[in-house]
């Protein structure tokens, strides 16, 4: 299985958390990411993503079908990201576009073991694939990329 994290891109400050949109750098961090994805995206892409505005904004600009969860948003924790994910069994590949600190601790648990704050930047994409070798499962990482890379 192949799992993708999006953090959303550069948004507006706000009070209400759910309404914050992307700022206009963050619009054009959305469509420079969602170019790298179509070119690079595996098979069988499944794209889900939390109900505040900035994220349905990043994954509008890939212009795929995607689904909402909210089970996925702001407060989210690490096993309701897996469970939305189905990692480790899924087949074929997630796409989740999310926020911090959830997709961060997500990325310490699968690649250190345990949670922890690791931080990944507005609008970078982390890829991690599940397989098995002689008997052992492993999480590999197969590429981090802050979007400025892509700029």
């Amino acid at each position: 299985m192949d799992l993708l994290l999006w953090r959303h891109a550069e948004a507006e400050d706000g009070e209400d958390d759910l309404k914050r949109r992307l700022t206009e750098r963050g619009q054009k961090q959305a469509r420079t990411m969602a170019a790298w994805i179509h070119a690079h995206q595996p098979k069988d892409l499944r794209i889900i993503a939390s109900p505040a505005i900035r994220t349905q904004q990043t994954a509008e600009a890939l212009k795929l079908p995607f689904e909402t969860q909210r089970k996925i948003g702001p407060e989210a924790c690490v096993s309701e990201l897996i469970a939305a994910s189905g990692w480790p069994q899924a087949t074929g590949s997630v796409l989740l576009i999310g926020h911090q600190p959830s997709l961060g601790r997500l990325a310490a648990l699968l690649l250190g073991g345990h949670e922890t704050d690791w931080s990944i930047k507005k609008g970078a994409l982390w890829w991690l694939t599940n397989r098995v070798r002689r008997g052992e499962t492993q999480t590999v990482l197969r590429a981090v990329i802050p979007v400025e890379l892509l700029e």
